[in-house]
């Protein structure tokens, strides 16, 4: 038998709102439902900022380093910045000459203790300060005399609803997981006797969502040794 061919499902969110009403036993064609469905929509895309890192929306950033100066912003959509280190060239211009240079990532506390946070030479750590766009600063503050740059990659929030023609900006792997949120919330305010199994179902499709949205890498495990003192 002849297969599609195809691997280009996605949903609208018109689509999204209609499957998710559907699990709630619900019809509706209100325009005031369809607005509270996509405000719910925007909910749970918030909730899901708080439930881990989803790769799809990991992204790397690079920031021109300013001799002198210690803290930057980071773009507006930005929810945590993950890892940074600092390099001799920009993206575009990497090259086999290209150095760069690990930086550790230090909590408020540490970066408070710290005794002269403007002093200025090879920046080793950052400290981000998760304001309503987080800011990242630097120690040491860059010469930039050798490494000009500073790159990092961050975890970005999921995009808005927007138009009921847009499609979620959500992985395909998150598409069930998706749905079944959405009717979850929807249960809460309009089917509060499926609540309880619309939570499970949407809790059991989450994790495995979440399972799934990682980076396999090689795993090396040696047993420890132990020698005796020959007594």
């Amino acid at each position: 038998m002849a297969t599609s061919g195809t691997t280009t499902f996605d949903l609208q969110i018109d689509d999204i709102i209609e499957e998710a009403y559907e699990r709630c036993g619900i019809r509706t064609n209100s325009g005031y439902d369809l607005r509270s469905a996509r405000r719910s929509l925007n909910l749970l895309f918030a909730e899901w900022g708080n439930r881990g890192i989803h790769l799809w929306k990991v992204q790397l950033n690079e920031q021109l380093l300013t001799a002198g100066t210690a803290t930057y912003n980071t773009p507006t959509d930005v929810n945590d910045v993950l890892e940074a280190y600092i390099s001799s060239s920009s993206t575009a211009g990497n090259s086999s000459s290209t150095n760069d240079i690990a930086l550790t990532k230090i909590d408020r506390s540490a970066y408070s203790a710290l005794p002269n946070k403007y002093a200025t030479g090879q920046p080793s750590q950052y400290y981000v300060n998760r304001q309503t766009t987080p800011q990242i600063s630097l120690y040491l503050a860059p010469d930039a005399s050798t490494y000009t740059y500073l790159k990092y990659y961050t975890i970005n929030r999921i995009e808005d609803a927007g138009a009921y023609t847009n499609t979620a900006d959500v992985a395909y792997r998150f598409l069930p997981c998706m749905c079944a949120g959405l009717a979850y919330y929807l249960s809460q305010k309009k089917a509060p006797d499926r609540i309880q199994i619309l939570k499970q179902l949407y809790e059991d499709e989450l994790l495995r969502a979440l399972n799934e949205d990682g980076s396999r890498s090689s795993v090396y495990i040696s047993p420890q040794t132990y020698f005796g003192d020959g007594v």
